[in-house]
């Protein structure tokens, strides 16, 4: 079957044009690291200077899990 309405290279250029990829933004944390903007800083746990991800709680459940776990095992 042959195609009856064939798009040009350059038609066909013109679409793909949207398809490259673009780098990230980054900005400076408070903490100094480098994070992307509009986004929580993965070393701190910090956005516009509050904190909403509480690495130390997380670690402290992780932990009670992990004892748990080893608990349950014995």
């Amino acid at each position: 079957m042959v195609v009856r309405m064939r798009h040009t290279r350059a038609h066909t250029a013109n679409r793909r044009s949207h398809h490259a990829l673009k780098a990230h933004s980054l900005v400076k944390c408070e903490c100094g690291n480098m994070r992307v903007s509009h986004r929580a800083c993965p070393a701190c746990g910090r956005y516009n200077g509050k904190v909403v991800i509480d690495f130390a709680a997380k670690a402290r459940a992780r932990a009670a899990r992990k004892e748990a776990k080893v608990k349950a095992e014995k």
